[in-house]
Formats: structure tokens, sequence, C-alpha cells
């Protein structure tokens, strides 16, 4: 005989090593010893679980001609007939296949004679769930007035999709999740019988990669001796075998994220992808590990029900001081949506890096989280103390301290509702119990304010016409570090600039929505853009904005950049 896959060759032989469903294997035990066997029974649960494999114990342990406290003996000619799967009174169907009328006619006329062998004649009806409504319909009659010879047993994934007036004629048996040291433990057993080496890290990875399905957990454990067949099989192995990384990727990935540094979290991506890994299960491991780290830090005495050793727990509690409550809510939701998505897309990685992009520049998002993470941010820049803009007049500084709170906004350099103190050419502070003493230059109200421009100057130098050229063959990148809905206007715009000028022209071509969005409130959308540009370039760019009917008389002397391909001088 050929090689049997070891979710076949170690299906339970009786009630006793059926593993993580105690509960369901003590009712059914209790109900053969007593004798008070029901007509139809409803096994629902996730796969792998067992739903199958109980359901041939319960139909060969109430056949048996010698049962021994409720479990079939394995040795009398019905429980020979049934593990050799020749018995006539044990009948099993997939109802994947066979869900038409016609099929579950054809039950309807058998139920009609009696076992041959044994004393019950047992349907096994898999996937029941697929029936269609009219074999539904022609199973409720005798599912519910069956004979008394007959057991039904359905079996099912999503047992809402069954009709009440069918669970309400059966026994239903919520077959649950399998843990984690129940399937490790129990490969730990069948790897001695099958005189396999392996380390218990390695199979406890595979328990915990199989999401609660013994069945699952055995045919990855099979996939796995399979690749290293006669060598010890290592963590390493498996996480080689099944595409998946380290808790220390998962680690350098979030810290990476932590310090803003796109570049790297994109080099370990790509890290992951020469070697290999396989993205969505890469994305769902380390939803994972995020996971566990917000119950860590949230949750008192969450090391119990976190299934780790002990050294990446301690590796996580260092984490969890280094990353805000809000900034992992974040991360999760971010990621969950992209595990969504990565499912059906085409581009798995190119979704993949801009999600991890996103993850690492919350300035491109606008939701509460986004904000806050933001927010946090500028809080870390005041803790370790950042220069404030100085007020006009000598001597004039400022400087915010760790346990203070900033008087003025750190762009535009305007104060945030704080008094200054009198008298010009002093300093101010911001102190550590939040009151500020503030140059009098910086007086709350009109007087003393400087503008957005002038802030702007203060912190960069006006662009020359030879940047405008550097600034105008980077304009599509400029672009698409914009928010929207500035990104989508600017869009409908070519720059120009004239051959000396200061000045960019953003030229709309029949599109006066987009114009005026950028004149409209005193040019408040147009100060703005010049000051991304700014961030961006260090260079502060004056705009114009016209149509493509009004541009300037000496036409010739303007050159529309977004055209050029190749360097200009300007002379």
């Amino acid at each position: 005989m050929g090689y049997m896959a070891l979710y076949r060759k170690w299906r339970p032989s009786d009630f006793d090593e059926v593993k993580g469903q105690d509960a369901i294997v003590q009712t059914l035990r209790n109900q053969i010893i007593y004798n008070r066997i029901g007509h139809a029974y409803l096994f629902c649960g996730t796969r792998g679980t067992g739903k199958t494999s109980i359901a041939k114990l319960f139909a060969k342990a109430v056949n048996c001609e010698h049962p021994v406290n409720g479990n079939p003996c394995n040795a009398c000619p019905s429980c020979q007939a049934i593990n050799n799967q020749s018995s006539l009174d044990v009948l099993e169907i997939d109802a994947a296949s066979n869900n038409g009328v016609e099929n579950i006619r054809d039950i309807r006329e058998q139920v009609q004679y009696s076992p041959v062998e044994g004393r019950y004649k047992v349907y096994i009806i898999d996937e029941v769930h697929m029936l269609s409504s009219g074999a539904f319909n022609a199973l409720l009659k005798t599912l519910e007035e069956p004979p008394s010879y007959v057991i039904f047993i359905l079996a099912t994934t999503e047992k809402h999709k069954i009709p009440v007036t069918i669970l309400s004629r059966c026994q239903k048996y919520d077959f649950k999740r399998i843990s984690v040291d129940t399937i490790t433990n129990h490969l730990v057993s069948l790897m001695e019988k099958e005189k396999v080496d392996a380390d218990e890290k390695a199979l406890r990875y595979i328990a915990r990669a199989a999401d609660g399905s013994m069945r699952d957990a055995l045919s990855l454990l099979d996939q796995c001796i399979a690749f290293y067949l006669g060598q010890t099989l290592t963590y390493d192995n498996v996480l080689e075998v099944l595409g998946t990384a380290d808790t220390s990727v998962f680690s350098a990935l979030l810290r990476n994220i932590l310090n803003h540094d796109s570049i790297a979290a994109l080099d370990i991506i790509d890290s992951m992808i020469t070697e290999g890994r396989e993205l969505s299960q890469f994305l769902s491991d380390f939803l994972w590990y995020l996971r566990n780290l917000l119950i860590l830090k949230d949750q008192e005495g969450a090391e119990e029900s976190l299934d780790m050793s002990k050294e990446t727990i301690a590796a996580l509690k260092e984490e969890c001081s280094m990353v805000d409550t809000i900034a992992l809510l974040r991360y999760i939701r971010l990621l969950s949506e992209l595990s969504n998505q990565i499912r059906t897309a085409t581009q798995k990685r190119v979704l993949l890096e801009v999600g991890f992009i996103k993850l690492c520049r919350p300035e491109m998002e606008s939701d509460t989280e986004s904000l806050s993470e933001r927010i946090r941010q500028l809080e870390d820049k005041i803790a370790q103390g950042i220069p404030m803009i100085p007020a006009n007049g000598p001597g004039n500084a400022g400087m915010i301290t760790s346990n203070g709170t900033f008087a003025y906004d750190p762009y535009t350099g305007q104060p945030l509702g704080t008094s200054g103190a009198a008298g010009a050419g002093t300093a101010g502070m911001v102190n550590g119990t939040g009151n500020s003493a503030v140059s009098g230059a910086f007086r709350q109200g009109t007087e003393g304010q400087i503008s957005p421009e002038e802030a702007l100057e203060k912190r960069f130098s006006p662009a020359e016409a030879s940047d405008l050229k550097e600034i105008a063959s980077h304009w599509n990148d400029i672009v698409n570090q914009t928010s929207m809905p500035m990104q989508q206007f600017l869009r409908a715009a070519r720059v120009a600039v004239a051959d000396s000028s200061t000045i960019l022209q953003l030229v709309f071509t029949n599109n006066d929505l987009a114009k005026e969005y950028f004149e409209r409130e005193h040019h408040k959308n147009l100060d703005l853009l010049s000051e991304l540009v700014a961030e961006q370039t260090g260079k502060v760019v004056t705009f114009e904005c016209t149509s493509s009917t009004h541009q300037p008389t000496e036409q010739s002397n303007y050159i529309d950049l977004s055209k050029i391909h190749q360097t200009v001088i300007f002379e």
C-alpha cells in the first residue's frame, strides 16, 4: 500500500483518541451507555475539529456488538466493516455534490429498509448547508419521523445557512477550536510513533499556524517532514517551508514604523519576498504580533493568556513602552483593511508597500487615529525641546521645555492663546509649570503677529529662477505628497515660469473650479501650497493662478516646465 497522509493514518479509532472535544465525546458516550440515542444530530464547527471523525465513531459505537464503556471494540464484524468502509449500514454523503431533491428522495426510499448487519442505519451528510431549499424540504419529513433504526448525523461549517425547521429537529453540538497545547501534545506523540525527530518549538509553531484545526496541523506537519525528510525538523525549517517569519523580523519592522523609517520597512518586505515568504501569511502573522502587543500593554496579567515563550514576552514588554495604544489600534486597523484587500489583489507587493508607507507616515491620513499619532509625534518633539520662531527684533528667542505646553505654531509662528511678557528683546520660554514667559513682540491679538509668509521666509530662503526649474522637474512628486482635494485640483494645472521670474504660474485650462479653489478665501490654499512646497524643497515659492486664455502677453518668455524632460539652464 502507498503512503497515507498523517491525518488519515492517525484518524481516531475510538473516543479515547479524540482530542479537544471532551464535552461532546462524553455526552455521546453516555447516550450509548444508557441507550438514549437520538435520531438526528447536527455537528457544527470550523474545519478539522473532528466532526466527521466523531460521526463515524458514533456510527461504529451504536452498531458495535461488544461496546466497552461507550467505545467501539474495533474487533466485531460490524466494526471491521465500518473501518474498511464496506458497511452497508453506514452511508456517508457529500452534500456539496449531492445537493438536489432527487438525492434526498433516494435517501427517503432507502430508509424503508432495515439495517443489513448492525442495529442502526446511519446517514452521515457532510457539508449539509450546501443542500438546496428543495432538498431541505424533502429531508424535513424524513428527519421529523424516521424509522426507529435510522440515525441522521448532519455536519456543517456554516450552521447559519441551515433552515430553522431542520435545526429544531436535531441535537446540536458545537465543536470548538482545539487549543494550541492540545495540538502540540498530539503532534509530539505522533512524532514519537512515526520515529521522526522534531523540535517541540517547531511543532508548537505548526499548532499555532493550524488555527485550532487538528487536520490542518497534521497536513502542515506532513508537508514539513516531506521537505526535510530524514532530518531533524527544526523551528527554522518550519518557517522556511510555511513561508513565514520569526518574531524578530516583526520586532524590527515595528521599530522601523515607530521611527517613521519607511525605507527600512520596505527593505524588510523586500527581503521577505526574496526569501519566498507568502505575503498574505506574513501580513497575518504581523497582525497577530501587534494583537499580542496590544493585549500585553493594556491587560494586567495577560502573560498567561499569550501562547509565547518567556523570552518573547520579555521582548514584547520592552516594545510596550515604545508604542502608544492609539497608534497600535491604528496599525491594526490599517493592516486589517490591507489583509482583506490583498487576498484578491493582482499586485500584492505594491499594495503591501503602500500600506506600510501609510503606517510610517500618519500625515497621509486624516482619520482620528492618524491625527492622534501626529499629535503624539509633536508631543515627543516638545519633550525633547524644539526651537520656536523668534519674534521681530534682536535677541528674541523661544524654547519649549519638556514639561511645558508650546505657545506658538511651529509652522506659522503665530501665538496659540498665550499672553506675552512686556519688553522687547527679551527671551521667551515656556516653563515647567505650563506658564509662558513670552517676548513682548508676540502679544496676543493682531499686534505683533507675523504672517505665514514671513514665518516661512524666516525658516526657508526664497526660491530663485533656477530653483523653480528644479522644483518643476519634480512637480509630480510634490503633488503626490499633498492631500485631497488639493491633489485633485493640482493635477488639473500645469506649471510655467518666465526666464527671470521668481513666480511659479499654475496654469488651468478649462477648469475654473480648480482655479477658484486656490484663489478663494484670500488665497488661503495658495499659502498652504507654498508652505507644503517649502517643507519638501526648502525654498519659499510664490504661486500665481492663471487660465490658459489669460497668460501674460509676453508668452514667448514663459516656459512650460511640465513639458521639459531635460536639464534647463537659466542665464
